[in-house]
């Protein structure tokens, strides 16, 4: 099978929509299929295809996150894709490449996947002044029935595409497919003693403390306010503990002085990491922690998880599935809740901590690239008419099953996590 996926931004730019599309590529081509990239990019004033990645001109927009925005016609473009003679679109950008994505597959007749992998209405600061929110608001909906009533197929990491479809007035259903994680990289063994201790030593972090961490964009919608406000109240007078925030971005700058206003000196912002330099930072970590709501299916998340770190995560209703049944994390709804887990934590051994470590990377340790090739494979089918109708059923009923009720949330009294360690 013949697959282009179209993602306004591609390696090496990294976030967690190209990561989901480059784990995809990888389980696609370990299957036997030919992938195509189509991606935007402002380094370039040419079409041109080098290792599976068509790359196409683009400005760079520096206010979104120097993301490059390709324009939805090209001619040249169209007669490379058309070389390439796709069997399936799919589509992970609203943008530019992404609404090329769409005019192509109506020219070409081959069948539209659309995945929706943000939650735009948390993004709207971003290109509206606030007076304006309900007007853009308006018109992201009518833009997002126009790309759904194009694609055959619609599927989501997260069930809160859901909401946001319905919403938007989009009637058809979604396929929800969790994201995947790169368990051949981030894992307990990543890093070694030696270099989590380097790595403690070079922020000013006592060997024997807990660390919690979050890794991602240092934008609005990540709520690292909140998280702060959070830790000056339950954590910024216990020298036991210790909060890294890694990443870069608009607001970075603010949080630094928030955090110097609210007097916490258990803070460390590391800036920018790149990908590749990961893996030692979450090993050094004792536990994943994020007040994010605006988050599908985080990718950074499931890199702490695999990593073996328990989540502690802002209650999100309609994204509660991501930590499932205590066994790789838990919920919290208030600052209290969040402290009180925190110094369980705290208070283990390094023997039952290492044990938790495990038992929470075992939680994603089949969320691999071969995993969501495969169930991809079965939507692109559906896309094209090609299904058995036992197949279509079955992932019916998974659509209509997540439609109406999230699995994986935690019933009360349930923390089989901390079974584990008794």
């Amino acid at each position: 099978m013949r697959i282009a996926l179209f993602t306004e931004a591609y390696l090496p730019y990294l976030n967690g929509v190209v990561t989901h599309v480059k784990i995809l590529k990888e389980g696609l081509e370990e299957l036997g299929h030919e992938v195509l990239v189509v991606t935007a990019d402002a380094r370039t004033n040419r079409h041109f295809i080098k290792d599976g990645v068509l790359y196409c001109p683009a400005a760079q927009i520096k206010k979104l996150y120097d993301y490059s925005v390709a324009r939805p016609i090209s001619r040249r473009r169209l007669k490379l894709l058309d070389a390439f003679d796709p069997d399936v679109i799919h589509i992970h950008n609203e943008f530019g490449i992404g609404l090329f994505g769409v005019l192509a597959a109506r020219s070409l007749r081959v069948p539209l996947v659309h995945t929706l992998h943000t939650m735009y209405d948390d993004y709207i600061y971003y290109v509206a002044p606030k007076p304006l929110t309900n007007v853009t608001k308006r018109v992201t909906y009518r833009y997002a029935r126009f790309l759904a009533g194009r694609a055959q197929v619609l599927t989501s990491p997260s069930t809160k595409a859901v909401g946001y479809y319905e919403l938007a007035g989009v009637k058809k259903p979604v396929h929800i497919i969790p994201n995947s994680v790169e368990t051949d990289i981030f894992s307990p063994s990543a890093a070694t003693s030696e270099e989590k201790l380097a790595l403690r030593r070079q922020y000013g972090i006592p060997e024997e403390a807990t660390v919690a961490i979050f890794v991602g964009r240092i934008g609005k919608e990540k709520s690292i306010d909140v998280l702060l406000e959070i830790w000056k109240q339950q954590c910024a007078e216990d020298e036991r503990l210790f909060l890294v925030i890694v990443g870069d971005g608009p607001f970075l700058e603010e949080y630094k002085a928030l955090a110097e206003t609210l007097e916490i000196p258990n803070v460390v912002f590391t800036g920018r990491i790149p990908h590749d330099a990961l893996p030692p930072y979450l090993c050094m970590a004792d536990v994943y922690v994020s007040a994010s709501t605006s988050e599908m299916h985080s990718i950074s998340m499931l890199e702490g998880m695999a990593s073996g770190l328990p989540v502690l995560q802002r209650r999100d209703p309609e994204n509660q599935e991501q930590i499932k049944g205590g066994k790789n994390g838990y919920i919290f709804e208030t600052a209290e809740e969040m402290g009180e887990r925190l110094r369980e934590i705290a208070a283990m051994s390094p023997g039952q901590k290492m044990m938790l470590k495990k038992s929470v990377a075992a939680t994603v340790a089949d969320q691999n690239s071969t995993e969501i090739a495969r169930f991809m494979l079965d939507i692109y089918a559906l896309a094209a008419g090609e299904l058995e109708k036992e197949t279509a059923a079955r992932l019916a009923a998974r659509a209509e099953a997540i439609r109406y009720g999230s699995p994986g949330i935690t019933e009360p009294g349930e923390d089989p996590m901390v079974d584990t360690l008794e």
